[in-house]
């Protein structure tokens, strides 16, 4: 199945030629909104998440569509691949299946960290400065109930990814997290079940 994922910023925006654009590519469904990347609700773009499946490929117009933000827009991309999907961007000539691709994803990743580095010493320098002050700062931590809940109302597929973190008010980036957190362990404990069965009962070393 091949997905087109159209957006634009505002009201007054056209969404032709990014229509035009993927229609002619030859996409069987297109989804589109028009609501500004910054706006951490995007219904049309969970709605293409929850669609699509492995073997499927998503088509947009161009990167810029996408992602909010290069962390945004890397996480989707990860997210992509780990479930199987090809990300195809008609502007920039890139599927992320094709060694280009790849190269790009690896950009984005070394990119993200960068700026995740420059976050990281921007804070620590205002905690210091705020302690200086006698003043205590950082994020408080996400309870372990709210991601159980999150997590809950995700299986139950009743709302949107954009609802359940409205609901739960944490980001979608840490809901995509223990997500896969979730399914990384659950294939460990597979694993260990596994070998588990196979040990011989009678190759063991008695008393």
């Amino acid at each position: 199945m091949k997905f087109g994922y159209a957006r634009v910023s505002t009201d007054a925006q056209s969404l032709d030629r990014q229509l035009d654009a993927l229609s002619k590519y030859g996409v069987d469904e297109i989804l589109q909104e028009k609501m500004t990347g910054t706006k951490q609700s995007r219904p049309e773009l969970d709605r293409l998440i929850d669609k699509m499946r492995e073997g499927d490929t998503v088509v947009i117009e161009s990167l810029s569509r996408l992602g909010r933000s290069t962390k945004d827009l890397l996480s989707l991309v990860e997210l992509f691949n780990e479930r199987g999907v090809t990300l195809v961007s008609l502007k920039e000539n890139i599927d992320i299946s094709t060694p280009t691709g790849k190269l790009l994803v690896t950009v984005l990743s070394a990119l993200c960290q960068f700026e995740r580095d420059l976050t990281v010493q921007r804070t620590n320098e205002g905690l210091t400065a705020a302690r200086a002050r006698g003043r205590k700062g950082g994020r408080p931590p996400i309870d372990k109930k709210t991601i159980e809940k999150a997590l809950k109302l995700h299986d139950a597929k009743a709302m949107s990814v954009s609802e359940i973190c409205e609901v739960c008010n944490i980001s979608q980036g840490t809901l995509y997290k223990a997500i896969n957190e979730r399914k990384e362990k659950e294939i460990e404990n597979g694993e260990k079940q596994t070998r588990f069965k196979h040990i011989d009962p009678s190759s063991s070393v008695p008393d």
